[in-house]
């Protein structure tokens, strides 16, 4: 039985900024986690243009109830340059995705990796000793990216449109996991993990992410779209008799995660 959530002028405020927002399903999921957890608070999602994001930081800073920010596209890279200090995996992401209140500034980190990889665990997947491809190298795939290495991949092979925003990820993840890390491309063919961290799939006409025809059964695919519930790329590995994680397992995984470091029970370590 869920407990009722709590709302008074006691109540902890935590802004879930994005744009567009209305894709977004932790509010509620997470917000009902807190009052489970008989904490008095809540998250709000906040539609938040990239132009206002800065003025918008600014007045965050003076709301006394707002003890963290959960931030989501397109604003993980910009926000890490608002936080006063950042976990290691959030420098070497180049993105946050959560900020918690420490004094007068925020402490960022990047926790999309750690869900993704915990989703993919739960289904009996082991990247560790593994060649992974990825697909998306903005905020999430630079958390997803470190993640994946840190688990012990043995190499990982990073492909974005974007091909500036890739070769600066892969030169941050060089640092910390020299000769592991290069460019790769839309072909899936050799690799133990294929991993979609774009959007891709989320609006009806979307390209697929990777060639889906060179997918076989023997590789596990993952990916962060939640919405449609099944992604394209997930019912199309699915048909070629993969084993998979679509976005809802990242989702799962992350959320006790967030609503943990917003209550404060579990700390960012720095």
């Amino acid at each position: 039985m869920t407990a009722p959530l709590r709302i008074d002028g006691e109540t902890r405020i935590f802004p879930i900024l994005g744009h567009p927002i209305g894709q977004v399903k932790s509010p509620a999921s997470l917000s009902q986690i807190m009052a489970d957890r008989g904490f008095n608070g809540m998250v709000v999602p906040v539609d938040i243009q990239p132009e206002d994001l800065a003025a918008w930081l600014t007045q965050a800073r003076t709301m006394r109830n707002c003890d963290g920010i959960i931030v989501t596209v397109p604003h993980k890279v910009p926000c890490l340059a608002f936080c006063a200090k950042a976990t290691a995996r959030a420098r070497a992401s180049g993105a946050v995705n959560i900020m918690i209140r420490d004094g007068e500034g925020w402490i960022g980190d990047a926790t999309d990796g750690h869900g993704y990889l915990d989703g993919i665990a739960a289904e009996g997947f082991d990247v560790a000793g593994k060649p992974a491809l990825l697909v998306g190298t903005g905020g999430a795939g630079s958390a997803i990216a470190y993640e994946i290495l840190a688990r012990g991949a043995s190499s990982l092979a990073l492909h974005d449109i974007d091909t500036a925003r890739r070769d600066s990820l892969i030169a941050r993840l060089d640092k910390d996991f020299p000769g592991k890390v290069r460019i790769g491309g839309t072909d899936p063919r050799g690799f133990a993990l294929v991993a979609n961290a774009t959007p891709l799939g989320m609006r009806e006409g979307d390209p697929l992410p990777v060639q889906v025809d060179l997918l076989t059964a023997d590789q596990f695919v993952a990916d962060v779209v939640t919405r449609p519930a099944v992604p394209p790329l997930i019912a199309a590995a699915r048909a070629k008799g993969c084993a998979t994680m679509p976005g809802s397992g990242m989702f799962d995984a992350q959320a006790l995660l967030l609503a943990e470091l917003l209550m404060g029970t579990r700390k960012v370590e720095v």
